[in-house]
Parts: C-alpha cells; structure tokens; sequence
C-alpha cells in the first residue's frame, strides 16, 4: 500500500472514532473548547506517530508473551514526554486538560493501532499510519468542539463569534452535548455507507 493510501484509509476510511468508535472517552471530555481539542489532538498524534514507529522498529525483539506491557511502556514514555512538554511552556493548557493528557495511554486507539499495524508493518508505515490515526482523531474532536464552544460560550479559539445578542446554551459546555454531537456525526458519516452496502 502506498504511504498516502495509509495515511487516507487510517484517518477517514477506517477513521478509528467514527467507524471503529474507539476513543471516545477523551473525544468527550475535552470537547468544549476548539483549543483543548486542538492540543489534545496534537498530543495524541505525537504519541501515535512515534509509539507507531518504535514498536514497529523493535518488534521482532519483544518476547510475545510481554508484547502488551512494552507497548504500554513505549506509549507512556511518550505521553510522559507530552505532558511534560505542556507543564513546562503550556501550563494554564495543562492545568485545562487535567487528567485527561495522562489518559492518553489507556487512548484504545493508539494501542489498537500498535497491535493492528505497528506490530506488522515497516517503522515509517507505521509512523504514517499513526499520523493518519491521530489526524483522524482530531478532526472528529475539532468538528465536536467546533459546535460546541460556538454554541455554549459564542467563541470559537477563545475568540468572541456571536454578539451579545447570542443567548448561549448551557447544555453545549455540559457533557450530555458532547454524546449527542458524537452520536449525530457518527450516524451521519455511517448512514451512506450502510445504505450502500
């Protein structure tokens, strides 16, 4: 397969959120803001792209019987290196997003990527079907956080939208929205591919 063909079928025709509905525990936790959204999903295709390529790169050396315990090892290593990143030079991000950088690790999309491709394919496939995985995934929460911070706070980045004449919707910024915007998006993109075949 072609490296754009990797990166095209892992983040849209096979986009892990949308048609294999992993990961959409942080999907609804951070979607309220455009901005949260936007570095959680730098983080995670960070971590995606390099676990991606290091597991490939060393798997023939894991013995089988601990191949998940180094996987979780490399990929935590990498969330480590992210969290810390934004503690350092982004830290009113980091204090923003909480626990939820930290819950990258437990991602089922980066250690269903690892086990699906990492550990069958060449370093740099892996790496391009990571990014492909984690741009996939920040689509989805950018699109969620896109109608969700319009809608409850009137900004999109932070950044006043809706006049004063907006009256905002409180159950955009509460979790439930986050449910039904995924919910919606994932009855909208499968539908056509359901009626087809």
């Amino acid at each position: 397969m072609k490296k754009k063909d990797i990166f095209i079928v892992s983040a849209f025709t096979e986009n892990s959120v949308w048609r294999q509905i992993l990961g959409i525990c942080s999907a609804l936790a951070v979607t309220n803001l455009m901005l949260n959204s936007l570095v959680m999903g730098l983080g995670v295709i960070f971590t995606l792209a390099l676990s991606g390529f290091t597991i490939s790169l060393i798997r023939d050396l894991i013995p089988k019987r601990i191949r998940m315990m180094v996987q979780t090892l490399i990929i935590a290593s990498f969330v480590i290196i992210v969290d810390l990143f934004l503690k350092a030079f982004y830290p009113e991000i980091s204090k923003s997003l909480g626990p939820y950088v930290g819950l990258i690790i437990t991602n089922c999309i980066i250690m269903g990527r690892a086990e699906a491709f990492a550990g069958k394919n060449a370093p740099l496939d892996s790496m391009i079907d990571g990014i492909g995985a984690g741009v996939g995934y920040t689509f989805v929460l950018l699109l969620i956080a896109f109608v969700r911070e319009l809608f409850g706070f009137g900004t999109l980045f932070g950044m006043q939208i809706l006049g004063n004449w907006w009256t905002k919707w409180s159950i955009m910024v509460m979790a439930p929205s986050a449910f039904f915007m995924l919910a919606i998006l994932i009855w909208i993109i499968n539908t056509p591919k359901a009626k087809k075949g």
